[in-house]
């Protein structure tokens, strides 16, 4: 299974366009969608291309291949607009024996795990800063963002979680950024 991982989209729908093609590309089974999908945020700059609307009706198109948690710019007032739930912080899978908790990042965090064990992955968005590397036996994840990026890689980015490793990708052109093993 490959899971395709996108953080921080804040209603730019330019840059959901440009990460969906690569989701086709990739030929990923899922969607995991890590927060703060339609509004920018009174921290944010307005996005390139910002249209929450339009963002929600492409998104509702791929309803049934996302799961999704909420971030700290989305409401209530989103859900309404989206076919998919947003409305948990956080969600848990199962892929290979291997818990993958899912989280925006801004209630859980780097500083604020939950109960995790050995070689589980801890994926979460919220800082744009993309990650990937083991962090006292825990796989730390982070695709980064695909409108507003920060950090060292500050570039466009997504996730990818499969069997043998998590990944980001640039989103410009799917170049391999950052990548961790889950083997060892």
């Amino acid at each position: 299974m490959k899971l395709f991982v996108i953080a921080d989209i804040h209603g730019s729908l330019p840059a959901l366009n440009l990460a969906l093609q690569a989701f086709h590309q990739e030929q990923a089974d899922y969607i995991i969608l890590l927060g703060d999908i339609l509004n920018h945020g009174p921290r944010n700059p307005l996005p390139n291309g910002y249209e929450p609307a339009m963002v929600a009706v492409k998104l509702n198109e791929y309803a049934k291949q996302i799961i999704a948690v909420r971030g700290n710019c989305d409401s209530e007032v989103d859900q309404g607009l989206l076919d998919f739930p947003i409305d948990a912080s956080y969600n848990q899978l199962l892929i290979e024996r291997r818990r993958v908790f899912i989280t925006h990042g801004h209630i859980y965090h780097s500083q604020n795990l939950p109960p995790l064990q050995r070689g589980d992955v801890f994926c979460f968005g919220h800082s744009h800063i993309a990650m990937a590397e083991k962090q006292h036996d825990i796989v730390m994840f982070n695709p980064g963002s695909i409108t507003l990026p920060r950090g060292e890689v500050n570039t466009p980015s997504y996730g990818l979680i499969e069997s043998q490793g998590v990944s980001v990708k640039r989103l410009s052109d799917s170049k391999l950024i950052l990548f961790q093993d889950l083997a060892s």
